[in-house]
């Protein structure tokens, strides 16, 4: 289940990659898009988990460890980061992390909050 759902979660990434490849203007949108519906995603999620007993733990496995482990990019976060930082952009890079914390933690709370 985590296969598949890493599978499905990897190719999404990819699309929405693909897809806003070369906009933004220096910002690395993509990665920014899918971190913070990944968060709004595992919040909705965990809030109906909590909400639903019955949801079994292969489903679980399915959409939270693998569908949204493989959506979502930390790791590119890095990556995009140290990018900015080394082409000397550190206040473009702060603003990065900021706006992904940020953003993310605002997504996971509104995602547990909708499903309540």
């Amino acid at each position: 289940m985590v296969g598949l759902g890493g599978f499905i979660g990897a190719v999404a990434r990819y699309g929405i990659s693909t897809l806003l490849q070369g906009r933004g203007a220096g910002w690395p949108l993509a990665t920014l898009l899918v971190n913070v519906v990944g968060c709004l995603a595992i919040g909705a999620l965990l809030g109906l988990a909590r909400d639903n007993p019955d949801l079994s733990p292969q489903v679980r496995s399915f959409l939270v460890v693998g569908l949204l482990g493989s959506f979502t990019t930390f790791s590119t976060l890095g990556h995009e980061t140290m990018q900015l930082v080394e082409e000397g952009n550190l206040g473009r890079a702060l603003v990065l992390i900021l706006l992904h914390l940020t953003l993310g933690l605002a997504a996971v709370w509104i995602g547990a909050r909708a499903t309540t």
